[in-house]
C-alpha cells in the first residue's frame, strides 16, 4: 500500500525515502515541491531524476482522491465532490471574499449528528477521514480557484471533534510552516458541542478558532433540532466553551442557523443573548440554505435582521453572516445527495 504524502510530517517522509535509500535531503525537496509549491505530481518535480520520479510514484501517494462533481456559484463559491480511493464521496467549498480565500472542509463520510435541517446525515455516517484526507481538500480547492487557499474552517460534512485525532493532525499539517503554514488563527474548528473533547482541545497548544453550533437556545428545542444533544446539556456545552477561552483566550464562536417559525422568534433572541452573555464570544447568524425534501425554510429579510439586531440590543456581539453558494446547493451534503440521485435515476 502506498504511503499518502498528505498524511505525512516531513520527518516522516525522511523516512520513507530514507528505506528508498535517499538522502534527507531529497525529502526536503519533495517537502518543498507539494508544500510550497503545491505540486500533486512526482512527474512535475524537475530537479530530480526521472528514475526517482517514477520509484517515488510507486511508492508515495499525493492525491487519494478524483474530482467527481464541481458546482460553480455567481457569487464566486466553488462547490467540489470529491470521490475518495474507496468510492465514499465528500464535498469542500472554496469561498472568495476579497484577498482571502477560505476553504471549507469535511472531517467525515456523511455524519452521525443528525440535524434534522442538514442534507449531510440523510445516509448517515459511513466513516471518518484519516488526516490526509481532509489536508487534500486544501489542494483540491486551490486548484479549483486558481490562488493559495488562506483560511481553513472545518465546516464541511462530519463532526469534527468525533474524529479528534484525524482533525487535530490535520490542524497541525495545516499550521506547519513546513507544511501548509497557514496561520493557526486563521483556522476554525466547528462542533455541535462536545465537551470533553473541547477541553480536549483547550489543552492543545494551538491558538485555533473553536465555534460552536448552537442552532437552538434552550435543551428542549435543541434536541428536536440536533439529536446528539441529548448527550450534553447547553450549560456542559458553555462551560466547556469558558474553560476553551480561559485556557486558550480566544474567544469563542456560536453559530446559530435561523429555521423559520422554529428557532428564529423574539424570546429565542433572547434566550440566545442570554447565552453569549454567559462567554467571550461572537454570534455568527446563518441564514438557512434550505435542502430539497426537509420541511425547513429560511426567514426573509426583514425577520432575519430584526433576529440580529434583538441580539445586539441585549448586549450580544452578533452578525448575520452572509449566505454563499445558494445558488449551487452549497450547504452540507447537497452536491454528495445530487450526484447520488442521479446515479440512482439513470
Amino acid at each position: 500500500m502506498k504511503h499518502h504524502v498528505m498524511d505525512m510530517t516531513v520527518p516522516q517522509l525522511t523516512g520513507a525515502l530514507a528505506e528508498l535509500h535517499q538522502p534527507p535531503f531529497r525529502a526536503r525537496q519533495v517537502a518543498k515541491w507539494v508544500w510550497q509549491k503545491h505540486v500533486t505530481d512526482f512527474a512535475d518535480m524537475t530537479n530530480l531524476s526521472a528514475g526517482l520520479r517514477a520509484e517515488l510514484a510507486e511508492q508515495l501517494v499525493i492525491l487519494t482522491a478524483r474530482l467527481a462533481g464541481r458546482s460553480d456559484a455567481s457569487d464566486g463559491t466553488i462547490k467540489l465532490l470529491l470521490e475518495l480511493a474507496d468510492g465514499e464521496c465528500v464535498e469542500c467549498v472554496a469561498i472568495p471574499a476579497g484577498d482571502r480565500l477560505t476553504a471549507c472542509v469535511s472531517c467525515q463520510v456523511g455524519c452521525g449528528v443528525g440535524c434534522s435541517f442538514c442534507a449531510t446525515p440523510l445516509d448517515g455516517l459511513k466513516r471518518n477521514l484519516a488526516a490526509g484526507e481532509i489536508v487534500e481538500q486544501v489542494f483540491w480547492l486551490q486548484a479549483a480557484a486558481s490562488r493559495r487557499v488562506t483560511n481553513v474552517v472545518f465546516m464541511g460534512m462530519g463532526e469534527p471533534l468525533a474524529n479528534y485525532d484525524a482533525t487535530l493532525a490535520a490542524v497541525r499539517a495545516m499550521i506547519d510552516p513546513d507544511r501548509l503554514g497557514l496561520s493557526a488563527r486563521h483556522v476554525t474548528v466547528s462542533t455541535v458541542g462536545l465537551p470533553k473533547q473541547i477541553r480536549r482541545l483547550a489543552a492543545e497548544d494551538i491558538p485555533i478558532t473553536l465555534a460552536i453550533s448552537v442552532h437552538a437556545p434552550n435543551d428542549a428545542l435543541r434536541r428536536r433540532l440536533i439529536p446528539l444533544a441529548v448527550r450534553h446539556s447547553l450549560a456542559d456545552v458553555i462551560s466547556a466553551a469558558k474553560a476553551f477561552y480561559q485556557t486558550r483566550h480566544r474567544e469563542v464562536t456560536l453559530e446559530y442557523v435561523l429555521l423559520s417559525g422554529v428557532n428564529d422568534s423574539p424570546d429565542c433572541a433572547d434566550e440566545l443573548a442570554g447565552i453569549a452573555a454567559q462567554l467571550r464570544c461572537n454570534v455568527n447568524v446563518i441564514r438557512y440554505n434550505p435542502v430539497e425534501g426537509l420541511e425547513f425554510s429560511s426567514p426573509d429579510d426583514k425577520a432575519c435582521k430584526a433576529f440580529v439586531e434583538r441580539l445586539g440590543r441585549r448586549g450580544a456581539n452578533a452578525h448575520l453572516r452572509a449566505g454563499r453558494g445558494l445558488d449551487v446547493s452549497a450547504a452540507c451534503g447537497q452536491l454528495r445527495q445530487s450526484a447520488k440521485h442521479q446515479e440512482t435515476t439513470r
